[in-house]
């Protein structure tokens, strides 16, 4: 939306105190179901309409000192309405950085807590919002004056994280309690098909630095539902409520954030019910096609024959003690264990991708078997030899007190087809573990 520049300059005949108000747009906390804070955002009042100062704040035709102005009205004016409360709701304070960083290394002070101190409010209860500007100054000094406001108790929050200053390299510097994502920012950034794992990776990287993540815009069941399955703790947007002239009562969302819960913990039990099914056949299936046997009995031949052959070695007068020699015999069974897999494989359903076969310890014996296009099956013998006990589903499975059991890991994007995948893991006796990735279509 294009803005008015001469009603933008005109702003500073206006009288503050009569057109401009403070509105408030309510967070909300999964874990409790309860608005625990809310947003401090500026409007302008014409008659009976209430215009956004949204595109104001951001003009960069406004001077600087006029925009910092008008917002320490509308703070002052938040402040000195939850002060006269006896139990004032959280406020999330947006401050652009180099407002924060200039007026504390010209005076040395910070405005939002003078305002704190004048009306006797809990810092406890602030939360800064760092928000989305191109800051040219030094972090490190940036930093210093975040950590005034930390000191005295407020909460530091970085807003539209993955965008313009909230770069990756400053958010470990500020090292925030929150950090901010607009869900719909990142579908307009990222591919359909990237966008949910762009935002998963900002809930790790929340996990990584001791912060929680919060998501705003959440305009529909679908997105505060996507937002529960990506790991947000707050969640905030127009499902709820607009930015209001007057707080709502704690528990008036409680209804709709415990069904969305509810419906959240439903998915995940079809799920994994699902899953767990679906692994129970494949398991059937290697024991029924008699695969699992096959692969036992090559691996106790191969083993025998290794045996055998080292004991020659050792018996003979000038063995040869310089090259290494498999431990466990096994070093012959990619073949034979390719050939048994070739006959297992058009037994599979179209959404298993990819067969492996490794050792306990993670080194791939077989090849890799990939379903092409067409339904077919090619062979990736480069593979063989590859070591994968850094995957995240190899130790959970070591550790399984029942080996018996098939493994299930976690939902993740492959590497070479970027699809939806999880791996299933079957042990074959107490050396080799079968690997199938199969893709999983589930949102």
């Amino acid at each position: 939306m294009k803005n008015d520049l001469t009603e933008l300059q005109a702003l500073p005949s206006l009288h503050p105190d009569e057109r401009l108000a403070a509105f408030y747009q309510p967070i909300l906390a999964l874990d409790t179901r309860r608005i625990v804070g809310y947003e401090v955002l500026g409007r302008r009042r014409e008659g009976s309409s209430v215009r956004s100062l949204g595109p104001f704040f951001a003009d960069p035709r406004v001077p600087a000192e006029e925009q910092l102005r008008v917002d320490r009205l509308l703070r002052e004016k938040a402040l000195a309405k939850t002060s006269a409360m006896a139990d004032p709701p959280g406020l999330f304070l947006n401050l652009k950085p180099s407002w924060i960083y200039r007026h504390h290394k010209e005076t040395g002070e910070l405005h939002t807590l003078r305002l704190l101190n004048r009306y006797g409010l809990d810092p406890s209860r602030i939360c800064i919002e760092i928000t989305e500007e191109e800051f040219r100054g030094p972090t490190a000094e940036l930093s210093e004056v975040i950590d005034v406001y930390r000191a005295q108790g407020c909460r530091i929050a970085i807003d539209d994280v993955g965008s313009g200053f909230s770069n990756f390299d400053r958010i470990a510097q500020l090292q925030p309690n929150l950090l901010k994502v607009d869900i719909h920012l990142m579908k307009r950034s990222a591919s359909h098909s990237g966008y949910l794992g762009v935002l998963r990776s900002f809930s790790t990287l929340a996990e990584q630095i001791g912060a929680s993540l919060l998501v705003e815009g959440v305009e529909t069941r679908e997105d505060l539902l996507r937002a529960i399955q990506i790991g947000a703790r707050y969640v905030q947007g127009y499902l709820f409520a607009p930015a209001e002239p007057e707080f709502r009562p704690e528990d008036d969302f409680s209804p709709l954030i415990e069904e969305a819960l509810a419906e959240h913990r439903r998915r995940l039990e079809a799920a994994e019910g699902h899953w767990r099914e679906r692994s129970r056949r494949l398991v059937e299936s290697t024991k029924a096609s008699g695969i699992e046997d096959k692969l036992r009995a090559a691996a106790a031949g191969e083993r025998s024959r290794g045996e055998a052959a080292g004991m020659a070695a050792a018996g003979g007068a000038a063995a040869d003690n310089s090259g290494e020699r498999d431990p466990a015999g096994l070093a012959g069974l990619a073949e034979r264990a390719d050939g048994i897999l070739a006959g297992w494989l058009p037994s599979l359903d179209a959404e298993c991708r990819r067969v492996f076969l490794c050792r306990e310890n993670g080194i791939q014996l077989s090849s890799n078997h990939v379903r092409d296009a067409d339904g077919g099956w090619r062979t990736e013998k480069e593979y063989r030899g590859s070591d994968w006990s850094w995957r995240p589903y190899f130790i959970p499975h070591l550790l399984r007190a029942d080996r018996a059991e098939s493994q299930i890991s976690p939902k993740y994007k492959d590497l070479d087809s970027h699809a939806w995948i999880r791996t299933v893991s079957i042990p074959v006796g107490s050396e080799l573990v079968l690997f199938l990735d199969i893709v999983d279509n589930e949102g």
